[in-house]
């Protein structure tokens, strides 16, 4: 495996592969198992496979966020590898953003408006779109995966893509998830034992939604009620919990199409976020059952 810090190096370094075909998983490094199933599954669709490891500081909104998510990058080499990884891409914050960097990403519509981008401001997903068509015009990837988790920053990128003729096509991974259901994060690792037993509550009240919608219950406000409910009952407040259209991120009073069921929550000091997916025709709790919610 081949670690490469320049966009020379990296172009390079993939020339001669490109034929064969490109898989991409960019990252911010602090690599967990949720990382390596996405590396896992580039592995399968493609002869060759990069893993970028880049902690954006455009996108962060709080310096001590930024300052605080973990730097790992000897350890993330070495899981990469293991996961099928052949080229690590680690540039500098200087080879991202040169001096006299100028150019914006901004995707607008409700797509960047509504959950994350209502809490952590439009900033938040110009620098997501930003960094990640920087990072596809670096490495050229015949597919890029990411995880379900972070649902909408896949519509973000998504649109991006369709929208500046990306030749990419972007693929999305189930959410990986602990034993009892807590979405895998970077920051899981900064939750203290007693913290880290609360954030059980988030999977377990998305749970709870989910069982109401399998009965027949399609109203939004009764099934973020239900979720609410749950997190409440363990002391913690939400930033948000919504259902929205899961390809527009348009808000729904019922669920009558595929929906997008997330929320945001802080446990401590550690901010999580979560969502499943709620569609009238498929129920959806046998995935999450798989996964251990």
């Amino acid at each position: 495996m081949r670690i490469v810090r320049t966009v020379t190096e990296l172009r390079a370094a993939l020339e001669p592969h490109r034929s064969g075909g490109i898989g991409f998983v960019p990252t911010m490094g602090a690599l967990h198992e949720g990382h390596l199933s996405l590396l896992r599954a580039a592995a399968v669709e493609n002869p060759t496979v990069v893993l970028s490891i880049f902690v954006n500081p455009t996108q962060f909104g709080e310096a001590a966020d930024l300052d605080a998510y973990p730097r790992t990058e000897e350890a993330d080499v070495e899981l990469a590898a293991s996961a099928g990884a052949h080229v690590v891409f680690a540039p500098s914050a200087a080879e991202m953003y040169p001096a006299g960097f100028a150019t914006t990403i901004s995707v607008g519509g409700a797509v960047t408006a509504t959950l994350e981008g209502a809490v952590r401001g439009r900033s938040h997903f110009d620098g997501v779109a930003t960094v990640v068509a920087t990072l596809l015009l670096a490495v050229q990837p015949d597919r890029a995966y990411f995880g379900a988790k972070d649902a909408q920053q896949v519509v973000v990128v998504r649109r991006m893509v369709t929208d500046l003729r990306i030749p990419v096509a972007i693929v999305t991974c189930p959410t990986s998830r602990e034993a009892d259901g807590l979405a895998r994060s970077s920051r899981n690792a900064r939750l203290s034992a007693e913290e880290r037993q609360l954030a059980a509550i988030v999977p377990r009240s998305l749970r709870a939604a989910q069982d109401a919608f399998a009965s027949g219950i399609r109203d939004a406000h009764r099934l973020t009620a239900l979720v609410r409910e749950g997190l409440a009952e363990a002391g913690l407040d939400d930033e948000y919990v919504e259902i929205v259209d899961a390809d527009t991120l348009d808000p729904l009073t019922d669920v009558t199409r595929p929906a997008l069921l997330a929320l945001a929550v802080r446990v401590g000091t550690v901010r999580l976020i979560d969502n499943v997916v709620l569609d009238p025709a498929v129920d959806d709790r046998t995935a999450v059952e798989r996964s251990g919610a």
